[in-house]
């Protein structure tokens, strides 16, 4: 009889990566992204275990959205106020954090739990080509496209 593989928290090994998105769409990146950040591109995979790797995503900016998404794709935040429900538009949105944009496509796609916030944790998104996470020694990642 075959024994099951279970994934322990301890004996996980998390790399470091670098993705730029320049000029790819966010919702496939975004996809991608959040696979790598659960660890489904690694043989010992396991759903309730963080076995995922560092994400570090560079040149957030110039990502691009299809159609007119630019005016017509809303996002909603709430001021904690009576009433405090407020819109923009991701032009808005974009202009005023360029990182934001990557970031609430790749926590939609994980869970809405510890382990989801967890694994949102090792998502490093910058705006322009430059990272301050030359330690790690992150390795280049393309994302098949």
């Amino acid at each position: 009889m075959q024994k099951s593989f279970v994934a322990k928290p301890a004996e996980t090994k998390h790399d470091w990566l670098v993705i730029d998105v320049q000029d790819m769409v966010l919702g496939r990146a975004a996809s991608q992204i959040a696979s790598i950040l659960r660890g489904k591109h690694k043989p010992i995979f396991t759903p309730h275990t963080d076995t995922g790797d560092y994400v570090i995503v560079v040149n957030a900016e110039k990502i691009r959205l299809t159609g007119q998404k630019w005016t017509d794709k809303m996002y909603h935040y709430h001021t904690g106020f009576p009433g405090g429900i407020k819109s923009a538009d991701a032009k808005t949105v974009h202009a005023r954090h360029p990182t934001q944009l990557v970031e609430d496509a790749v926590r939609t796609m994980l869970r809405r739990s510890p382990l989801g916030r967890q694994m949102m944790g090792k998502l490093k998104v910058y705006a322009g080509p430059d990272h301050p996470h030359t330690a790690q020694q992150p390795k280049p990642y393309k994302l098949a496209y």
